[in-house]
Order: structure tokens, then sequence, then C-alpha cells
């Protein structure tokens, strides 16, 4: 083999060896060791700081559920942070927030979208948000406001993807569009470091609530998903994952453990709704939310808690302020195994699909080379023929 072929063999070899390694590392920071008998995890000694999102019916509910005897009182002695979207503007909705400052609460403000937009932040709705953070810095200004943070909720815009989803190849056509829009992508997410810098600006900090894709993304280097969801990645001051067990109950808290390691913030829940029977969706009870506390509380000092409501039906906000920070807790063996596969399959698809184009311009490259390599033996073997048969 001549010097050229060694080269471009050695280039395929390189590019595979780079495709394996990646392939081979990519659910590598999400898999751990599953002991036989469950996975044991201690909580702290100590309360993480809790915050509790809340009030996203209306500011009336919003008021009568502060009104209820204890409420109050029970998020003091918890020192914890109440987190309520800011879906208007209203001289009611700033008294709200004012008798909650007035009474020792920190407040964070959720930036909500307008209606038919999404209620959350994505690609799609950036100018929008940009123009919803004036209007919300001049009411909080004009009102005399004290924050403890502005938070943004970064999540797709699921209206619009539950009406793709009954056009199964208009939802193809989307996903392809959107998996390739680089550009779009990067101008969202500079308008939203602009949006961040904006508010920090104030001089209040920025928190950042993101989809539980994230990690896994992290974990592969890939945008794919965001690209996918329209999802920018936005960098604010504090950062939560929403590691929310009630949708993911046959993997239990083991989805906190594996997603939640690298996080600012772990945000818990549901604790609200209602159970869907068959699907084994429902609010947590106190054994399911004590030991996401518990397992969260190990990995952060920061746990958000989706949402204040659930607790107070259910009389979580007493039994937080006698519980045992130091408890062991046991996520089953099962729950671990299938918390990695599953979490270790996406992270797998997500590593393939990031990886298409090099997969196949390896294939091709290696392909071609095999065909010269196979022309070049066989027309030196002609030429060898050839001088044989001269007399």
């Amino acid at each position: 083999m001549d010097g050229s072929a060694r080269r471009v063999c050695g280039l395929v070899a390189f590019l595979s060896s780079c495709l394996i390694i990646g392939a081979c590392h990519a659910s590598g920071p999400i898999a751990m060791r599953v002991p036989s008998g469950g996975f044991r995890v201690q909580g702290p000694g100590v309360q993480p700081q809790l915050g509790f999102a809340c009030c996203d019916r209306g500011v009336e509910a919003a008021e009568n559920l502060f009104a209820q005897p204890g409420v109050t009182e029970q998020l003091q002695a918890l020192h914890a942070t109440v987190a309520i979207p800011i879906t208007d503007y209203s001289p009611q909705r700033a008294a709200l927030v004012r008798q909650l400052s007035g009474e020792g609460i920190r407040v964070v403000a959720g930036i909500a979208m307008p209606a038919g937009q999404g209620s959350y932040l994505n690609a799609d709705n950036v100018p929008q948000a940009a123009a919803r953070i004036a209007a919300f810095e001049q009411w909080s200004r004009s009102n005399k406001l004290r924050w403890a943070a502005v938070g943004l909720d970064v999540e797709p815009n699921f209206g619009e993807l539950a009406q793709l989803s009954h056009h199964p190849w208009r939802m193809v056509e989307t996903l392809v569009r959107r998996s390739v829009a680089v550009d779009s992508m990067e101008r969202a997410q500079t308008a939203c470091a602009q949006i961040v810098r904006q508010i920090q600006a104030w001089g209040v900090p920025v928190q950042v609530y993101e989809m539980p894709y994230v990690p896994a993304e992290d974990a592969v280097h890939s945008t794919l998903a965001d690209r996918l969801m329209r999802t920018p990645d936005v960098r604010g001051d504090q950062v939560y994952v929403m590691l929310y067990t009630s949708f993911a109950r046959p993997a239990d808290a083991g989805v906190i453990s594996l997603l939640g390691r690298h996080a600012w913030g772990i945000a818990i829940g549901s604790t609200s709704g209602s159970a869907t029977p068959g699907a084994g969706y429902g609010p947590l009870d106190w054994s399911e939310f004590s030991r996401d506390l518990i397992v969260a509380s190990r990995l952060t000092r920061h746990v958000g808690v989706y949402n204040l409501e659930g607790c107070v039906r259910q009389g979580f906000l007493p039994r937080l302020i006698a519980m045992n920070w130091g408890e062991t807790v046991v996520i089953p063996a099962a729950s671990m195994r299938r918390s990695e596969w599953h979490i270790g399959l996406f992270c797998g698809l997500l590593w393939l699909v990031s990886n298409l184009l090099y997969l196949i311009g390896t294939a091709i490259l290696t392909g071609w080379l095999l065909w010269w390599m196979r022309a070049r033996r066989r027309r030196r073997s002609s030429l060898e023929d050839m001088g044989a048969q001269r007399p």
C-alpha cells in the first residue's frame, strides 16, 4: 500500500474511532453502578432552599390559596420562595405580590407568554417575550414590587405539538425542517441572552427552568432535541432541571438520580392534578414526594416544587417543617435499571441522529477506499499478466 492509501486509511480509522468512542460514551455520564438491593440515598441532614410554583389559575385563586389558615406561616417557617406566573399586569396581582413580600415571603416572577403563543418561552415567541419583559419592568417599577428573581420557563409549544400529532406527515416534515434550522436557533439564543442581560441589569437574578432532555443533550454534546422542540439554550443565574416523576412512575426517583447530578437546581412534582386511570399519571403522595425531596436535596441545595396548591391540599407543608432531612430512601434496582435503559436509549438515539451525516460520510469514504484499493489491485494484476505474456 502506498503513502496516499495509508493516509486515507488513517483518516478513515481516525473518523471511525471518534464515532465509536462517541457512541460508547453517549450514555457514560448517565450510567452508574446499581446494587442488586437498590440504590440507597441518605439525605443531607439539612433542609435545602425550597421554592414553590403556584398560582397559575388566576389572581382570585391565588388570593384564596394564601388566605387559607396557616399557609403563609408555614411558608415563613420553611424560608421558602414562591414563584407566581405573571399573566397580566393588574393592580390586583401587584397587591398580592406586595402582600407576600410584606409578610417576608420572597417572590419569583414567572414570565408567562400571552394567550395563543404558548405559556412558555421558546424560539418562536422570543420577540413577544422581549416585549413582555419590557412591560413587566415598567409594571414592577410603577408598583414598587420587589422580586427574589425573574423566572423564564423554557418549554416547547405543547399546543402546536398536539395539533401536529394528528397529522403524522406534517409532523415529520416539521421536525425535519427544524432539525436543520441551526441559524434560527442561534438567533433565538442570542435574543434570549439579551433578555437575560436586560433583567440582570435591574439587579435581579434570572431563574431558568429547562426540560429533562437537556442533561441528556449535554451528555452527548448535541443540540438536536432543542432544535426539534424549539427550546433555546438559555443561560441564567439559576437553572432548574424539571424532573417530575409523576409522569415517569415506573422509573421513580431513578430519573432524578441520573439526570440531576450536575444540575444547579432540581424541580420535582407534580403534587397536583388528578389520577389518570391506567396511565400511571397523578399527583405524588407523601411517600413519593418525600423520597424525591431526599434524592434531589442530596444532589443540590436548591429544590423547586410544582406546585404549592397540591402541597396545601395534601397537607404537605406541616410535614415538611417536621421532616427528617437525614433519612435514607431506597430507589429499587428495577427502577434504576429502567431509568438507565430509557435514558441510555434516548442518549444513544440522540447521538446517532446527531452524527448521522458523519456516519454516512465515513461509510461513503470507506466504500470509496475499498473500491479504489480493489481497482488498483486489479489494474496491477492486469499489468503483471501483460508483462508475463510478452516474449
